[in-house]
């Protein structure tokens, strides 16, 4: 037996190095690299010239010599800055083009030494050699064939298994019949009996299938070249040249599996909007993936008694009924690794930005379980998002899941995007999960990243609503998957999913489509396990297990501000706190429109800086009394001085923690901020004035407050000494302000 895949081996290498040889693919190259260079030549002369500086007014002679100092200084760092970034660019885009032009070659090679094989292996010489190790491959199918489970199952209700060899040329009487005695000797050990047919099938070139129930033992030459061909296109690209490349897949042909293929087949009963009704395949899994002829996959996600409900994340419209089915025997997953930041793709991990192929090499299911409680460790290490009011009010730890829930159109996705732009410098990874979103939206989203160089350590996956149910369904445990990577390899990283009330939609959609029984709202019961098995992939991992994190930002959108709902609620039971947005703050202007009252953060000052957790301690209490005394001061014009003073107070601190987008702050400018506010260094300052106060206030301690920024900077409590040193730098502050 060996030695028929031996020969099979060699003749597919020989077709490899007879059509491809050195001086041809020298030749490919040589043309390609010419076009290459040509392009890479335009870009050089295309690169943008630095702007010209506009001229300055005068200045005196010490203060031009000082400004002219540091003028230089800064084009000097930025030049040099804009030159590595360039450099490393271009670099990245030549090995981008490099890697892409053998991977052309290489499935140009594969195709043309498949069809080689093929012609050349139908050729008598071969056909003989077939029948020669006839009896060599009988024997090594019959001492692997079973009776599997789902046979058994099926035997049990029918009594008759249906049993087809199916050879290239008629096989000899005897090993036919030591095939049928085989079989009928398994059979009778579950009391059953075989239908035995037999078939001829030249296509199959040599060799043959012998399929017993829905499993299938292959030994035809059709599919040996079919699955050294896989095995070729799967093979990452080295090397830089032809001869390295050749020597890379001589080597893949040469260690290819020599033993049988063995796989299990269905059919397609029906195909409707997505869904698609598969008998057969037993012994399939919840969350595997099928194969239909067309092409297309999908995963099963429904098994009933005498039928199979799988997605489909193609086009449906290429599947034929009663068409056949195989399955992988692979769960449903995704590429991970850096190779994915920076990059836009869709939930199967494809690249949908245009800009060429991933080269990631490692995968991860999208579906894995949460990390053991003995594995996770309390969440202890703040995630600043660089929002004033989520910071000080309810802060957010690295393992923490933090619920954005709020009416639509009140800034839930900005909050999200924000967050992943203040990651910039923190060495955490980001996920951004789009769910049910207009293509125009996710493209500003990615070029709001771009634009504050936050897509260099994130990652977009777009299942956009005009991606089929299926896809919008997996998109955020892909995006789970992505992230975990991160996790278990000791690093930190931030997922948000945006949003999971669009997710819900979704597979209430596809749940509906199986003939699932619909609950509340024509939700699936399981509507809560889906999304409670999603968000406890999120974690903070014990030091023994690599002390890695993901912080999930799962964001709902309500209706009417009703937190009550059913998938609200929901929610709200499996995360660790919530961010509410109320509409009415948001038309008021007060932007972040974070409800204070119902939003709460179930980790509290353990996510927090002691600095932080040291000047907010009495800014929750005093918000809520100024909200109350503001509800009430709207009947009434008549108001004592006491409750006078009180809304004046409030009402500079609902301006202090007012933030516009696409702006994040330092922890150390909020604490500031908020100490100075909080007490009467600022009252003063009407609340119209606040943004312009804080602007001049950050300036003021950056230029002449070095020592205090520095203390301020390590977020540890102050001490008595500095309160007063900082207190009364804020009073010669507003002396000169």
């Amino acid at each position: 037996m060996h030695l028929l895949y031996a020969l099979i081996n060699v003749l597919l290498l020989a077709g490899i190095i007879w059509i491809f040889g050195r001086k041809q693919i020298v030749a490919i190259f040589r043309s390609r690299r010419e076009r290459i260079n040509a392009a890479l030549d335009e870009a050089e002369r295309a690169l943008p010239q630095p702007e010209i500086a506009p001229e300055q007014p005068a200045l005196p002679v010490e203060e031009k010599r000082s400004s002219a100092a540091e003028t230089v200084e800064t084009i000097q760092n930025e030049t040099q800055e804009q030159e590595y970034r360039l450099e490393s660019q271009f670099g990245q885009a030549c090995e981008d083009m490099r890697r892409a032009m053998l991977l052309d070659v290489r499935d140009e090679m594969v195709q043309r030494a498949q069809k080689l094989a093929a012609e050349r292996m139908a050729e008598e010489p071969f056909r003989t050699a077939f029948r020669d190790h006839e009896a060599e491959m009988v024997d090594g199918v019959l001492a692997h064939i079973c009776i599997s489970p789902g046979d058994r199952v099926y035997l049990a209700k029918h009594d008759v298994l249906y049993v087809t060899l199916t050879s290239a040329y008629p096989m000899a009487e005897p090993l036919v019949e030591r095939i049928r005695c085989k079989v009928e000797q398994l059979l009778s050990e579950v009391n059953g009996k075989p239908s035995f047919w037999v078939k001829v099938d030249a296509s199959l070139i040599g060799g043959f299938q012998l399929r017993i129930g829905d499993t299938v033992y292959d030994r035809t030459v059709v599919n040996s070249i079919a699955r050294l061909g896989a095995l070729l296109n799967e093979r990452e690209i080295e090397g830089a040249d032809a001869a390295q490349m050749l020597s890379g897949m001589a080597d893949t042909v040469r260690h290819a599996p020599k033993e049988a293929n063995e796989y299990q087949v269905g059919r397609v009963l029906s195909v409707s909007d997505g869904i698609c009704w598969l008998d057969g395949v037993s012994d399939i899994m919840f969350g595997e993936v099928v194969a239909f002829e067309c092409g297309e996959h999908g995963m099963v996600l429904d098994i009933e008694p005498d039928r199979v409900g799988c997605i489909i994340f193609g086009r449906y419209e290429h599947i034929e009924s009663l068409s056949r089915v195989h399955r992988l025997g692979i769960m449903m997953s995704v590429p991970v690794g850096d190779a994915l930041l920076g990059r836009v793709v869709d939930p199967l991990g494809n690249p949908i930005d245009g800009k060429g192929h991933i080269w990631a090499s490692d995968r991860r299911p999208i579906e894995f379980h949460a990390p053991a409680i003995p594995d996770r460790k309390p969440v202890s290490v703040p995630l600043h998002t660089g929002i004033k009011p989520i910071d000080a009010l309810v802060p957010i730890g690295r393992g923490q899941r933090e619920l954005i829930i709020g009416d639509r159109q009140t800034g839930k996705t900005a909050i999200a995007i924000d967050t992943i732009i203040n990651q910039k410098g923190k060495n955490v990874a980001c996920i951004y999960v789009a769910i049910g979103q207009k293509d125009a939206a996710v493209a500003e989203i990615v070029s709001k990243l771009e634009k504050y160089g936050a897509m260099e350590y994130t990652t977009v996956i777009s299942a956009t609503a005009s991606s089929a149910a299926s896809m919008q369904y997996i998109a955020p445990f892909a995006g789970a998957a992505m992230s975990e990577y991160f996790m278990y390899n000791g690093r930190d990283a931030l997922i948000v999913y945006d949003d999971l009330s669009k997710h819900a939609v979704a597979y209430r959609e596809l749940s509906l489509l199986l003939h699932r029984p619909s609950g509340r709202e024509a939700y699936p019961g399981d509507i809560f396990y889906l999304h409670a098995r999603l968000l406890e992939r999120a974690a903070q991992l014990s030091d023994e297990a690599g002390g890695g994190s993901v912080t999930a930002l799962p964001i709902i959108e309500t209706q009417a501000g009703d937190i009550s709902a059913y998938i609200p609620t929901n929610v709200i039971s499996i995360t660790d706190g919530q961010i509410f947005l109320e509409t009415d703050l948001f038309n008021e202007g007060q932007r972040p429109a974070i409800n204070v009252g119902l939003s709460v953060s179930r980790v509290g000052g353990a996510a927090q800086t002691k600095l932080m957790k040291q000047v907010s301690s009495q800014l929750r209490m005093r918000l809520a009394q100024y909200r109350e005394l503001a509800t009430f001061a709207q009947f009434g014009s008549d108001l004592d001085d006491a409750t006078r003073e009180v809304l004046d107070s409030g009402a500079r601190m609902m301006a202090a923690l007012r933030q516009g987008r696409y702006a994040p702050l330092a922890d150390w400018k909020q604490a500031l901020l908020i100490f100075a506010v909080s007490g009467d260094c600022a009252s003063q300052v009407p609340p119209e004035g606040m943004e312009a106060y804080a602007e001049r206030l950050f300036h003021y301690f950056e230029t002449g407050q070095s020592e205090l920024v520095q203390r301020l900077s390590t977020g540890e409590k102050l001490d008595a000494q500095t309160i007063q040193q900082l207190e009364d730098a804020l009073r010669a502050f507003a002396e000169v302000a």
